[in-house]
């Protein structure tokens, strides 16, 4: 029992907080990107762990043909955000670019959150504009095209549309020249979050709910119905719901997620050209 209201109230946030911790002194470290890899892998590991004592939905905890395509976009979109930090290295020591006004002097925390502001609007943004144009959906369709939610829904992006997404911030960020410890620490805090907003956990965020884009809304942005998922769009932070207008705290039951008539395939290679084949679906149909 004890273990159950541990897990409940404190997984995340403990979590969270043991990663932060472990970002803060990365650029202590003798070689700081992979001591942020490690990191990522470690609390990775620990969301799926937490699954198995408390899950949301026994029905999500059975595997199925989705897993081995889950198990690529997370290795490749872990990858590619790797390389995006290892871009940033390259501007400041190969292209010679400092950029033209980003805050060294702050604390590095207060940096890596500020880093994530203009990467979370991006996201916030382009999601959007995801549920309203037709190759957009079907990139960002695949994200939407599980059945179940559990930790590796977070990392379960069409490559492309990853990049459209983050494409706006990181492109602020590189004219700030933002350094690439920095965007890496904020990636790392990124990607936990993100195994959390989509796991099979029955956790609570208590007075951070309102604030923070954790499952118990997010799993609403999943209604198999297209016109109910056009909420809580936020990835990290809900404030961009808010103000916007998109933000939805529910009182009626989940139901289930995922994309009615779904044309999306299962498999790694046929997701990555479903978006581009002719007389693919541009966006589902509403109903009455």
């Amino acid at each position: 029992m004890l273990v159950r209201f541990f897990v409940r109230f404190a997984a995340y946030p403990v979590a969270l907080s043991l990663l932060i911790a472990g970002v803060a002194i990365a650029p202590g470290m003798p070689m700081p990107l992979p001591w942020l890899v490690a990191l990522v892998a470690a609390g990775l590991a620990a969301v799926a762990f937490l699954e198995r004592l408390l899950p949301y939905d026994l029905g999500w905890q059975q595997r199925d043909a989705d897993l081995p395509a889950d198990i690529v976009h997370a290795i490749v979109n872990l990858t590619v955000m790797h390389a995006t930090v290892l871009a940033f290295v390259w501007m400041r020591s190969g292209f010679g670019w400092h950029g033209i006004g980003w805050p060294d002097g702050w604390p590095y925390l207060v940096q890596v959150f500020a880093a994530g502001v203009p990467l979370d609007l991006s996201v916030y943004v382009m999601h959007r504009l995801s549920h309203r144009h037709g190759l957009l959906w079907r990139l960002h369709s695949i994200h939407h095209s599980s059945n179940r939610l559990y930790w590796l829904n977070g990392e379960r992006r069409h490559p492309l549309h990853a990049a459209i997404m983050a494409a706006p911030g990181l492109a602020v960020l590189g004219l700030l020249g933002t350094p690439a410890v920095v965007v890496g620490g904020w990636f790392a805090i990124l990607a936990l979050h993100l195994a959390f907003q989509h796991a099979n956990l029955d956790y609570r965020l208590g007075p951070l709910k309102p604030v923070l884009g954790g499952a118990e809304l997010h799993r609403w942005h999943h209604r198999k119905r297209f016109e109910e998922a056009q909420v809580n769009f936020g990835e990290f932070w809900l404030i961009w719901d808010r103000l916007f207008g998109t933000f939805h705290e529910p009182g009626e039951p989940l139901g289930l997620v995922g994309i009615e008539a779904d044309p999306v395939p299962r498999s790694y290679a046929a997701q990555m050209t479903y978006p581009f084949r002719a007389g693919g679906r541009t966006l589902p149909r509403h109903r009455s």
